[in-house]
């Protein structure tokens, strides 16, 4: 097998070869560290290779699960690895070492995954373009000089230049989603507690770890291996009535779906090229015979901006403050990025009343989108409002912003993405579209809570009508 022969399977395609023995993997790990030598100069996506985990790869163990042998990179946040360094994009951090393997990377593990790697996020997770002090900037592999998304953007680099078929990712306000329609790859956040956060995480708020993939079948098959209700999570959400890899080619039915590209943020809007493929992915869905409405939720974008903003601020200092407190660290501006010191500074100013008051307003958007959500099934929406824009507008070394400007300024991009993180709803993108720049266009659906085997469905549909696996971008091992 080579490169380009390598880059054109998927996940399951690469199992499948193992389990018949056609393929082993130590050979699936030479091309790997083929094509990071090839393609990482270019887009700086891949921190850290595992050498020790590839000089000791074992052909005779291979695994049972559905992944068995196949490439695989966890994002520098998130689910960790014991013994494996997560710097999460900070100075600050540097060095850090994970204790214990998060419950999702055992999941992954036990999946048959060979864990090879680190990508990149911008620092502590915060913004959508993967640019950090500490790493540097993450590259499109599209357009070299254009964002790659963020903050689960190594992944999504990674994975379009074809490295790995799917990489981990997650997703507090758009993160899975907004790299996978930057890089033109399918991006699902799943329903609230899908996924255990555990050991250290019980109730996800608004976060969910996942995947980002190039083909649907490889996100359905994922989330049937890693959606398992783990001892000790605060609650079990409602189980699919059937595997969701049974979910691929199967009839979909009439269902009513409603869709807007108008901005949620007044004063912004969608660039025309966006509008124009939601439009086609419209007339695809009536075509299917589904009933598409043009509607869409109505919210105070200002009160959910500032909710928003403490939701997330509150989480950012009992994080930070943890680790500054077990490692012995100090904050200052030598080892934290100006947007992100002010985050911090903004997160030490709010009191419990701004947490209560929070809480009000973000249940009263999730009422408004349950409201909305008893008409339609779904909800169809560009996923970013832009095409990828050029690196450093959305950099956090920026003097002239501060926490909450810069996320306003993020909103004038993905804010279709952040409200299915509030109201826990399962949202995916799929890159149904093509500048004529020849840049990704990401399309997303949101559906009712738990029921991502309708989002399953309709995406294998739109897959076999609007194809986007042929298209390759100029920066990929296949060239």
């Amino acid at each position: 097998m080579n490169l380009k022969e390598y880059s054109s399977c998927d996940g399951i395609a690469l199992a499948e070869l193992v389990r018949k023995r056609e393929l082993l993997p130590s050979e699936l790990v030479s091309l790997f560290l083929k094509a990071v030598e090839k393609i990482n100069p270019s887009i700086n996506a891949v921190i850290e290779v595992y050498s020790d985990r590839i000089k000791n790869i074992d052909d005779h163990a291979i695994s049972t699960g559905p992944f068995s042998g196949v490439p695989f990179l966890m994002k520098d946040i998130g689910a960790g690895e014991s013994g494996r360094r997560q710097e999460m994009g900070s100075r600050l951090m540097k060095g850090n070492v994970a204790d214990k393997d998060s419950f999702l990377t055992t999941l992954f593990k036990n999946s048959g995954l060979n864990l090879l790697g680190r990508t990149t996020t911008p620092e502590f997770a915060l913004g959508i373009s993967t640019e950090s002090v500490l790493t540097g900037a993450t590259r499109n592999p599209w357009n070299l000089e254009d964002m790659v998304g963020g903050s689960s953007g190594g992944s999504a680099a990674c994975i379009a230049a074809g490295i790995v078929p799917m990489a981990h990712g997650s997703d507090n306000g758009g993160s899975i989603r907004i790299p996978a329609s930057a890089c033109g790859l399918v991006g699902l956040k799943p329903s609230r507690g899908r996924v255990t956060l555990g050991p250290d995480m019980g109730d996800p708020g608004m976060l969910q770890e996942f995947v980002l993939s190039r083909t649907v079948r490889d996100t359905a098959l994922m989330l049937d291996t890693v959606s398992k209700p783990v001892l000790g999570d605060p609650y079990i959400i409602i189980q699919p009535v059937r595997p969701y890899i049974q979910e691929i080619n199967a009839p979909t039915e009439s269902l009513r779906i409603a869709w807007n590209t108008e901005s949620w943020q007044p004063g912004s809007s969608v660039n025309s090229e966006v509008v124009n493929c939601v439009e086609q992915v419209v007339s695809e869905c009536e075509k299917a015979g589904h009933k598409v409405v043009e509607d869409s939720p109505v919210f105070d974008y200002e009160e959910y901006l500032q909710a928003v903003c403490i939701a997330w601020a509150f989480g950012m200092y009992a994080m930070v403050d943890m680790v500054v407190a077990a490692e012995r660290r100090t904050i200052s501006e030598e080892n934290m990025e100006p947007v992100m010191l002010s985050f911090y500074e903004y997160s030490k100013s709010l009191t419990g009343a701004n947490l209560l008051m929070t809480n009000f307003v973000l249940n009263k958007i999730q009422r408004i989108f349950g409201k909305f959500f008893e008409q339609y099934d779904m909800l169809l929406t560009p996923t970013l409002m832009k095409l990828p824009e050029p690196l450093g507008k959305y950099s956090k070394m920026r003097t002239d912003l501060d926490y909450v400007g810069f996320m306003r300024l993020c909103d004038e991009t993905k804010v279709f993405t952040s409200p299915a993180n509030v109201t826990g709803q399962p949202a995916i993108t799929l890159p149904l579209g093509q500048s004529k720049s020849n840049l990704p266009i990401g399309v997303q659906f949101i559906a009712r809570f738990g029921e991502e085997d309708k989002l399953i469905r309709i995406a294998s549909s739109l897959e076999q009508k609007m194809p986007w696996r042929e298209r390759i971008p100029p920066v990929h091992v296949s060239t």
